[in-house]
């Protein structure tokens, strides 16, 4: 009743941005450190833009990797050999 599933999936437009709100989140954190020129509040956001940054890019990479490397299982996947007739 009240469990939480395990496979919930967020919307594929929020998705698929993800990675640029990354960026640009970390982008923001890094504005901050910047303007506060020093003290510890500057050096965490100056990491925490910077990790935001990396993550956000990696995420990319990745899905760009693995979306190359399966475009062609997937064109095959629609011409399955099954619905072909017998010879």
């Amino acid at each position: 009743m009240g469990v939480l599933k395990a496979n919930m999936r967020i919307a594929h437009p929020l998705y698929e941005i993800l990675p640029a709100l990354y960026v640009l989140g970390a982008g923001a954190l890094l504005y901050g450190s910047y303007r506060l020129h020093s003290g510890p509040l500057s050096l965490l956001l100056m990491l925490a833009g910077a990790f935001g940054a990396v993550a956000g890019v990696a995420i990319w990479l990745r899905r760009r990797d693995f979306r190359a490397a399966h475009a062609e299982y997937w064109s095959r996947a629609g011409n399955d050999s099954d619905d072909q007739p017998l010879r």
